[in-house]
C-alpha cells in the first residue's frame, strides 16, 4: 500500500461482526455487535432474523454476490469488497470477510462475518492490501488454534491439559478468564483462572480461593453448559446488578478489580455433551477477531480435552489389566529380589512386558522376563497367556530351552501372540557356594551378572529366535553365580532409545551396574537403574528384575 493511503485511513472507526445460522432457511443473522448497527444504521430488531442481503441495492454487483454465495455453499472463507446501503439509503463500500464454523462432523453450522466500511472505493492493489490484513488475522487465528491442539495432544494429565487451554487462549483473547470443567454429574471438577497481565495474578489467586458461588450461580455459564449443538458464543455486556445479587462483597470486589465490561462464555463441546466452558472476560470491547476465534475454539478444544480423557481412561484400563497379570513376588530364601514395571508415557500404549519369579517344587527358582510385541490391550492380554504357559511348563521341571520351545509351539499353534521375546533362567542354589544358573533366550537382550568386585558379564549365550517365529532348536547355556553376585534381567525399553541403539544401551547398563556400591540391596540397585535410565517421557514399557545372591 502506498504511503499516502495507509490501511487505517480506509477503515471506519471499528469493525462490525455478525453471526448467521447456516442451519436455518435463508441463513438469517442471529447476532450482531454494536459496531454493525452503527455501520448499517439498522437497529438490532430490524437485523436479527433476516438474511444480510437487505444491505444490497441497485449498485451492488451481482457478480460479487454470486462469489459470496458460492463460498457459503462450499464452506470456504471469502474476503471481498461489496457495495452496500445504509438504512437511510446512502451507499458505502463494505470490506467483508466471512468464515464458516463447523460442528464435530464437519458440517457448517454458522457463518461469522467481519465488515469494515471503506472511506472510498479502492484501486485493486489497495483492496488486495486490505484483504491481506484480514488474511494475516486468519493466519494468527489458525496458529492459535494449532497451538491449542498441539499442546492438549501432548498431555497425559487431564487437569494439566485443562490448565494449558486457559494459559494459551485467555491471554491471547481477553483480559482475564477461566476454564471450568464438569464431570458426568454436572459438578465442577476443575476450575483454572488466568490473567493476561502478570501483575493481576494475586487477584486471580484470591478469587480462586473463594467458594465457587460466583461461578455456579452465573446464568450465562449455566446456559452455555446446557447449550445445544451448533451454539455460538457471542459477547455480552456484564450486568453488574445481577452480579451483585449472586456474589459476596469480597468476590464482587475481586471481579471488579479484574475487569467486568464484557464477556463471552464458550461451551466446550465433546462428542455427546458439553464438558465445560471457557469464559473470556474483557475490561473493554472484544475485537472482532476474538469473536471469530472463540466461535472456532469451543468445538476444537472440547474434542481435544475429551480425547485426553478417553485416552487416559483406556490407558488406565490397560494398566489395570497389565498390573493384575504381573505376579506378587514372594520371599525366596537365599535371594534378595526387587522388581519394577514402568509403563510407557505414550498415552494408551501399554504393552506386553512382564517378569516372573516362580519357586519350583524341586527347590529351584524360575526367573523370567519377556516382551510381547505391541502396545495395546491385546498385547497385555497375550502377555498374560504367555506368562501362564511358561509357568506351567516350568512347574513341570522342564529345562529352560524346553520351556521356551513348548511355549513357542503352542503360541504359534493357537495364535496367542504375534511375536514375543523372552529369557528364562533356572536358578539352583548351592549352600555356601552360590548358585548354578541354566538359561535360554528367545530373541531377548542378554541378562547381566555383576560379580563381587564390579566385573559385569553378559549372559549372551543360549540365543534362539523369538517366540512366534519358527526355529530349529532352543539352545541353553549355564553359568556359576558366586555369593554376593547380582543378576539383572530387563526388557529393551530400559536401555533403547531413538538416539541409542540396543548394543550401546547394554554397554551403558553394564557400566552403570559395575559402579553400584558393593553389597547394595536389590531394591537399591533397582531404584538406581530406574532413576538413571527411565525418563519422564519414557518411549517404551520397562520391566526390570534384580536378583542378588545372598
Amino acid at each position: 500500500m502506498s504511503e499516502d493511503l495507509p490501511l487505517r485511513a480506509v477503515l471506519g472507526s471499528d469493525l462490525s461482526v455478525s453471526i448467521a445460522d447456516a442451519r436455518l432457511p435463508d441463513r438469517p443473522l442471529v447476532w450482531v455487535n454494536d459496531a454493525f448497527t452503527r455501520l448499517t444504521g439498522y437497529p438490532v430488531e430490524e437485523i436479527v432474523g433476516r438474511n444480510c442481503r437487505f444491505l444490497q441495492g441497485t449498485e451492488t454487483d451481482p457478480r460479487t454476490v454470486a462469489r459470496i454465495r458460492t463460498a457459503l455453499d462450499t464452506g470456504r472463507t471469502i474476503g471481498t469488497i461489496i457495495r452496500n446501503y445504509h438504512r437511510d439509503g446512502t451507499p458505502f463500500w463494505n470490506q467483508v470477510v466471512i468464515s464458516p464454523v463447523t460442528d464435530e462432523t464437519g458440517a457448517v453450522t454458522h457463518h461469522v462475518g467481519i465488515q469494515a466500511r471503506l472511506t472510498k472505493e479502492l484501486p485493486p492493489e489497495h483492496a488486495l492490501d486490505l484483504e491481506a490484513g484480514f488474511d494475516a488475522q486468519a493466519t494468527a487465528r489458525l496458529d492459535l488454534l494449532a497451538r491449542v491442539s498441539d499442546e492438549l495432544a501432548r498431555h497425559l494429565d487431564y487437569d494439566a491439559a485443562v490448565d494449558a487451554l486457559g494459559d494459551i487462549t485467555i491471554p491471547a483473547l481477553a483480559t482475564w478468564g477461566f476454564v471450568a470443567m464438569t464431570d458426568e454429574r454436572g459438578r465442577y471438577s476443575r476450575v483454572h483462572l488466568v490473567v493476561a497481565d502478570p501483575t493481576d495474578r494475586e487477584l486471580a489467586q484470591a478469587l480462586a480461593n473463594e467458594d465457587l458461588g460466583w461461578l455456579t450461580r452465573a446464568p450465562r455459564v449455566a446456559e452455555a453448559l446446557a447449550s445445544p449443538p451448533g451454539f455460538v458464543a457471542t459477547p455480552y455486556r456484564v450486568d453488574l446488578t445481577d452480579t451483585v445479587q449472586r456474589t459476596t462483597s469480597a468476590q464482587l470486589a475481586l471481579l471488579r478489580r479484574l475487569g467486568l465490561i464484557s464477556a463471552m462464555i464458550v461451551p466446550l463441546r465433546a462428542r455427546d455433551r458439553v464438558i465445560g466452558v471457557l469464559c473470556l472476560v474483557s475490561d473493554g470491547e472484544f475485537s472482532p477477531d476474538a469473536v471469530v476465534t472463540a466461535a472456532h475454539l469451543g468445538r476444537r478444544a472440547g474434542l481435544a480435552l475429551d480425547n485426553v480423557r478417553l485416552l487416559l481412561a483406556e490407558r488406565s484400563a490397560a494398566l489395570t489389566l497389565q498390573q493384575s497379570l504381573l505376579p506378587t513376588i514372594a520371599d525366596v530364601p537365599g535371594l534378595d529380589i526387587a522388581t519394577a514395571y514402568v509403563p510407557s508415557a505414550r498415552r494408551a500404549q501399554v504393552g506386553g512386558d512382564w517378569f516372573d519369579v516362580l519357586p519350583l517344587p524341586d527347590g529351584t527358582v524360575g526367573l523370567a522376563v519377556g516382551d510381547v510385541v505391541g502396545h495395546d490391550l491385546r498385547a497385555a492380554a497375550s502377555m498374560g497367556q504367555l506368562r501362564s504357559l511358561l509357568r506351567s511348563y516350568a512347574w513341570e521341571g522342564s529345562s529352560p530351552g524346553a520351556v521356551l520351545s513348548r511355549a513357542d509351539e503352542l503360541v504359534r499353534g493357537l495364535d496367542i501372540a504375534d511375536i514375543a521375546t523372552c529369557v528364562y533362567l533356572r536358578w539352583s542354589s548351592a549352600q555356601g557356594v552360590g548358585a548354578h544358573v541354566t538359561y535360554a533366550r528367545a530373541g531377548h537382550p542378554p541378562p547381566l551378572l555383576r560379580l563381587p568386585g564390579g566385573e559385569v558379564l553378559q549372559l549372551d549365550q543360549g540365543l534362539s529366535t523369538p517366540i512366534g517365529l519358527a526355529g530349529l532348536d532352543r539352545p541353553e547355556a549355564a553359568i556359576g553365580v558366586p555369593p554376593g553376585a547380582v543378576l539383572v534381567l530387563y526388557t529393551d525399553g530400559l536401555i533403547e532409545r531413538r538416539d541409542r541403539g540396543l548394543r550401546d544401551g547394554i554397554a551403558m547398563l553394564a557400566d552403570e551396574l559395575s559402579h553400584v556400591a558393593e553389597g547394595a540391596s536389590a531394591s537399591a540397585i533397582r531404584d538406581h537403574l530406574v532413576a538413571t535410565f527411565v525418563g519422564t517421557r519414557q518411549e517404551d514399557d520397562v520391566c526390570l528384575l534384580v536378583v542378588r545372591s545372598e
